[in-house]
Parts: structure tokens; sequence; C-alpha cells
């Protein structure tokens, strides 16, 4: 086993790694930016670095910066956390020639899987249901004529990175053109890469991931369902598991296509797939991501395992001790995002000092989070400031629970977007679990 680690991250997830690490008797390392002098995570760690200023790019995705800290201070591995680092193929293969662990799947892998029109021909190739659409998108006038024999809407989608960036939706011929120029272009400017790809754009589909766990023992096992189905611009608000329109035989289908897919590249480690499925049932395949997911923890409380060091155990060669027959599903949880933002005013982003601040208790109550009171926000990252999250044997139960956690919920001097996810949970659609990706975009037309 590892003895210390160092932290690629920030925020809450950078907390949360550490205290994995603290249970395991790992010591750690936490890089930091000068805006972050005072987060949580710098005065957690056992020994904490400062690699830059404010910017992402003099910081946090400072790779040369990140390895020279891992390497004086003794790190055999680093942890990326989400986001930032965590899926750059680049960072995975310098760990490796500096002799450092990178915990995660291996950097070709992420490469592979981290081009989604590769990841998409690849799962077609092995059997997996993809979503009808066109490969890469090289002549604009041959990928508008296939558009048009699929039939509107359709959408055009970075093959690079995540995150809602570099994706357009098209629902007529006239604005083809100029769809598939901006999202690659956006692409371009947030990934360095513009090429994109076209899929039929599925409408009233839910999101459901699969998460799976790999050793390098060659065992793939899959954790169950989440349905995230709740975005706000492809971004996910509430997350939940089990997904409560699942029926059984496709839940065990989509389990079966996730562990194909995971050994089909070779994976090790942590994992999400991705599928989208219709109202009749059919699902398909949308993405793999290659890391810890954001909604990692209402998988460990529906199944009762700590993903975060199993991640690590993984890494440092350990064989997952859990078989697919003994995965089981119980209960519910739901997690709400918590973001520094006014949903009132056109979710205009929310910085500045908390004056206040109170967390909700009980019984199977959770906030991950980095924030505490006198806490200044800066304004140079990512708005989630925490994750509220929920458990209970009924989901009737997990539902009023959560709406019972949200009204406790108290972090004054900034806005956030906790009184508008107690406002969805009302909701007959989220009550019934047939919410849909699109279902917040109707609801927030009237949401003043």
């Amino acid at each position: 086993m590892f003895s210390k680690i160092l932290i690629a991250n920030r925020g809450e997830i950078a907390v949360r790694i550490i205290r994995a690490c603290n249970e395991m008797g790992i010591r750690t390392v936490a890089v930091y930016s000068e805006a972050d002098a005072q987060a949580l995570h710098v005065n957690l760690a056992d020994e904490s670095y400062c690699i830059g200023p404010a910017l992402l790019k003099d910081s946090y995705l400072n790779m040369t910066a990140i390895i020279d800290v891992a390497i004086a201070t003794g790190c055999q591995a680093i942890h990326p956390g989400y986001g930032l680092l965590s899926e750059n193929p680049r960072f995975a293969e310098l760990c490796e020639k500096c002799n450092i662990k990178f915990i995660g799947p291996h950097w070709s892998v992420i490469a592979r899987m981290g081009d989604k029109d590769e990841a998409r021909r690849t799962m077609k190739a092995a059997g997996v249901p993809v979503v009808p659409g066109l490969d890469e998108i090289t002549d604009v006038a041959a990928a508008k004529k296939f558009a048009a024999e699929i039939g509107y809407p359709v959408i055009v989608k970075a093959a690079a990175g995540g995150g809602g960036r570099g994706i357009r939706i098209v629902w007529k011929e006239e604005d083809f053109e100029t769809a598939v120029q901006t999202a690659s272009a956006e692409a371009q400017s947030a990934f360095g890469n513009g090429k994109v790809y076209l899929e039929k754009y599925l409408t009233d589909v839910k999101h459901v991931e699969m998460q799976i766990v790999a050793d390098e023992q060659g065992n793939v096992v899959c954790l169950g369902e989440r349905d995230c189905s709740m975005q706000r611009k492809n971004q996910k608000l509430i997350e939940e598991s089990p997904c409560v329109v699942l029926k059984p035989e496709t839940r065990e289908e989509m389990m079966r296509c996730a562990v194909l897919a995971a050994k089909t590249v070779g994976y090790t480690n942590l994992g999400t797939i991705e599928f989208l499925l219709d109202k009749q049932g059919k699902f398909y395949f949308m993405e793999m991501n290659t890391r810890l997911q954001v909604e990692h923890p209402v998988t460990e409380y529906v199944t009762g395992i700590d993903v975060v060091k199993w991640q690590i155990r993984i890494a440092a060669g350990i064989e997952f001790i859990y078989k697919q027959e003994d995965i089981r599903l119980r209960g519910c949880a739901i997690e709400c995002r918590i973001n520094s933002e006014d949903a009132r005013n056109n979710f205009r982003p929310s910085c500045g000092q908390i004056r206040f601040m109170h967390i909700p208790g009980g019984p199977w109550v959770r906030f991950d989070t980095a924030i505490y009171q006198d806490y200044v926000i800066p304004p140079y990252y990512d708005s989630m400031i925490g994750k509220l999250i929920v458990y209970a044997r009924e989901r009737t139960e997990a539902i009023r629970k959560m709406q019972a956690a949200l009204c406790e919920l108290v972090i004054d001097g900034v806005h956030t977007n906790a009184e508008l996810s107690g406002d969805i949970l009302a909701q007959p659609e989220f009550k019934d679990g047939t919410y849909c990706t699109n279902f917040l975009e109707k609801f927030l037309k009237d949401y003043r």
C-alpha cells in the first residue's frame, strides 16, 4: 500500500480523498493556488504546497509543478479526483514516466475513451448499442446530408472533453453549419481539440450511468446505476440511485454491457459507462468517464462500498474483494449539488464570504463540502460548493429526508440553488421518477 499520496485537485473532492487516506493510514500532500491559500483541503492535508496563481492553467492544470511537488515530497501516487487533470492522458503518462502511480486507468485507455468518437466506434464494434450517428465530421456538406437522412433534431458533440462544452443541438437544417462551426470552436478553446461528431438527438430520454470497478487482476464488477437525468445545460443537478423506472431485465442488460465495455478496452480502476434510456426501454451508449464521478456518494450509500478507498487499493495492486453476485442495491440515495449561484437571476455566479453556515444532520445525511464559516468563495473556479446526500430505505422517505435537509441547510453570504432543488423535488415528475433530461428546460421557463 502507498504511504503518501498527492491530491491533484481542490474543493470538496480533495477533502473527500484526504479523509479516505486518513482512514487508511496514508499521508497526504495537497497542492493549491494562491487564491486557495485558506482552503480546507490545504489545512487538512499533512503537507501543502502552493503551485501558482489563481488561474487554473497556472496552478491546478500545471502538470510540471504538480509532478515536481510529488517527487520532492516522496509521493508514490497521485489521485486526480474529478475534472481538472483526471482525464488528461498526457498527465497520466507523465506520472508513469516519473514512476508515480496515477490513481485511475492507464493513460492509453484514457486517450482512447476520452475521444468520444473513438469510444463510440469501439463500443459499436463490441456490440454495445450506440445512438445512430456519424463519426468525425470532416465534410460538413456530407454530414448535413446525413443529418437530413436520420431526421432532425441532431446533436453535434465534441470528441474530447466534457462538462457540456462543445455541444450544439440542431433543430432545423438551416442551422446545421453554424452549429458545427460553433461547437468545434468551443471544443478547440476548451480542450485544444476541435474535432466533433454527429448523433441523432433523442428527446424525452433518461441519462442513466453504470458504475464499474475493475482491478488489475482482470475482474470487472458493476455497482449498479445512477439516474442523472435532472440536468441544466448538460450539467447534472440531482442524482439518485437506483433509477426508479428501470426494469430489472433492462438493468441486468445495461450492467452486462457496462462490464463488456470495460473489458473491451482493458479498463482498470473506477469508471462510469453512461447510457441514454428512451421511453420504450431501449438504451444507447453515450460515453465513458474514466474517473471518479461527482455523484459517487449515492452509489456508496446503496452498495455500502467506499469507492474512493477502492480506487486507491486497486491502484496499489489489491484485488477487488466483491464479485458481481455480491452487489445488491439496497434502499434509495439522492444527491443534490449545491452551487453558489442565483437561480432566480439567470443563475448568476455568487461569490463572497460565508457569514453564517449550518449543515443539516441526522441519520444518513451527508454534506460533502470544502466550505466553512467565514470562508471566502473565490470567483475563479466551478460554482459547486458542496453535495448534499441522503439515504433511506424507501424512495418516498428519501425524498422527504432530502427536502428536510435542504430546508435546514443555511449558507448565508452567497446565493445557492438549494431552494431550486427543493422545488424540483416537489414536482410530480420527480416524485414518480418519470422526469427526463429536458425537464428543467421546461420547468425553468416559469421559475422566477
